[in-house]
Formats: C-alpha cells, structure tokens, sequence
C-alpha cells in the first residue's frame, strides 16, 4: 500500500471513529463526501464541494455535504479556514504541514507559512478553563508584494 494510500486510509478510520463516538455510521452518503474531500486540492468551500460531487455524477444532497463537513471537522479529517470573506473554507489535513494564513485584501491571493507550535502557549491556557481544542489557526491581513506596489 502507497504511503498516500496508508494515510487516507488512516483519516477513514479517524473519522469512522469519530463518528463511532457518536453512534453515527459511515454512511452512503458520507462516504462519497469523504472520497470528494480527498479528492480536493487547496482551500475548498462547502459550495465548491457540491458543485464537485454534481460535476463527479455523484448523488448526494447539499444538506449532506454541509452536515459531513461539520462531522469532518469535528473528527479531525479536515480543518477550516477564514480569508474575510462570509463563507468558511476547508482543506483536508491527511498531506498537509500544520500551517497558516496571510490574506491579501485586494487581490484576494493568500500566503501559506509554517505553523511555530503557537497552540503550545494558547493549549494550558485554554484546557484549564474546560475548552477542548480541536485545532487553531492564525490569520494576517493586508496586502501583497504586488498590491502594496499599486498604491
């Protein structure tokens, strides 16, 4: 077995777990959103991922999508992520280095840079107070090289 293969296999079982927990099955359903969140690259919205599974002949309804998305989330399969605009995005975590966001707010372009443990100061502060973290993630914005030149 492929070393993507072993890791997608293992965010399977990470979310049949999670979904265990709950005394939730790996449903028709779910699975095909899972396979279509595997299947995409980058920042993705809920929106783009109906759109993907419509594109892909795959039948499955907007209400699931959004309701997978939220357990993917929960299980850890996947991460959101803000770039000031009103929808979230997500982006599957299984081939990705923990990292961050910088958003330019002209040209809507963003900047991915390397996560420096940051939850390593935030994490006692947070569990002490009962808080469960299920991730974090830090975000800068303002402009880019090529915006900043515009000015």
């Amino acid at each position: 077995m492929k070393i993507l293969d072993q890791k997608i296999a293992k965010e399977r079982q990470k979310l049949i777990v999670s979904l265990g927990n709950k005394g939730l099955g790996f449903s028709n359903g779910r699975e095909v959103v899972f396979d279509e969140v595997i299947q995409a690259h980058g920042h993705f919205s809920a929106e783009e991922l109906v759109k993907q599974c419509k594109r892909n002949n795959r039948k499955v309804s907007r209400a699931t999508v959004y309701r997978c998305l939220r357990e993917f989330l929960e299980a850890g399969v996947i991460r959101e992520t803000a770039f000031g605009e009103k929808h979230l995005h997500f982006e599957h975590v299984y081939d990705e280095e923990l990292h961050h966001h910088a958003h330019c707010i002209r040209c809507h372009s963003n900047i991915e840079f390397p996560d420096l443990k940051e939850d390593n100061v935030y994490r006692p502060i947070l569990e002490k107070r009962g808080f469960k973290i299920l991730g974090h993630e830090l975000h800068f914005y303002g402009l880019c090289r090529n915006c900043f030149k515009e000015k």
